[in-house]
């Protein structure tokens, strides 16, 4: 597959969104789109797309649907249903308990996906490009995981 240089070029070094300002009005609520998760440290992590039934035909609704549904949910910290939040939980928070966390979200003093969400929005930021419809972001998505660009195969969800 031939990716848009833009494109690639949008999702590497377009504006870079923190999570600790979701809700984002520059995030449309409808549309399918792909987006790139990146560290503050500038390590590329995670790729996503979102919006796999949209074609140019789909009509809107009056509730969200597509990209900007799935970057609210890993905003959220909430990991069930949501892999990425999974991934962050397991890879990226769980290295940085203490004990005493540990202990207290063991015993329920404490919610692991408070952690995770406190985690995505002090570390974490994303960019995001549209697309026509839910299988291109698919397609562009799949060849990033396989690290058809310069920035290689994310941490997080690297393809086969």
């Amino acid at each position: 597959m031939s990716l848009s240089a833009q494109l690639l070029r949008d999702l590497a070094e377009g504006t870079a969104y923190s999570f600790n300002d979701w809700p984002n009005s520059a995030v449309p609520t409808f549309g399918a789109g792909v987006y790139t998760i990146w560290h503050k440290d500038d390590r590329f992590i995670y790729v996503g797309m979102s919006g796999r039934g949209i074609t140019a035909g789909t009509i809107h609704r009056n509730t969200p649907q597509g990209i900007y549904t799935r970057l609210q949910s890993h905003a959220s910290g909430r990991r069930s249903g949501d892999q990425f939040c999974v991934y962050v939980a397991d890879r990226l928070v769980l290295p940085t308990l203490s004990q005493d966390d540990i202990t207290a979200v063991t015993s329920g003093r404490h919610q692991m996906d408070a952690f995770v969400r406190r985690y995505i929005h002090e570390n974490l930021s994303y960019r995001f490009v549209l697309v026509p419809e839910g299988s291109a972001a698919y397609a562009v998505e799949n060849a990033i995981k396989r690290g058809e660009w310069e920035h290689g195969r994310p941490l997080l969800n690297p393809g086969i």
